[in-house]
C-alpha cells in the first residue's frame, strides 16, 4: 500500500540500490529505513515508517522485485 511520502519518479536506480542494500542486506526496519535515507539524502520525515515502506516499495518496484516477498519481507 503506497502512503503518498514518496514519489517514484524521484527514486534513481542507485537510491534504489541503496534501499534494497538497507533492508535485504543489512535487515534495517522501515523505520530505519527511512532515518538512513532521510540522513543521506535529506528529508524532514525522518524515521516515519509509512516513508521508510514507501521508499522500499518504489524501489523493490524498480528493480522488478515484489515489496512484499522475499528478501524485502
Amino acid at each position: 500500500m503506497t502512503h503518498n511520502t514518496v514519489d517514484p519518479a524521484a527514486v534513481t536506480p542507485e537510491m534504489a540500490v541503496q534501499i534494497r542494500t538497507w533492508r535485504c542486506d543489512e535487515d534495517y526496519s522501515w523505520r530505519a529505513v527511512a532515518q538512513a535515507a532521510s540522513d543521506l539524502w535529506g528529508s524532514e520525515w525522518g524515521s516515519n515508517q509509512l516513508f521508510g515502506e514507501d521508499l522500499c516499495v518504489a524501489a523493490a518496484k524498480l528493480l522488478g522485485e515484489d515489496p512484499y516477498r522475499e528478501p524485502w519481507n
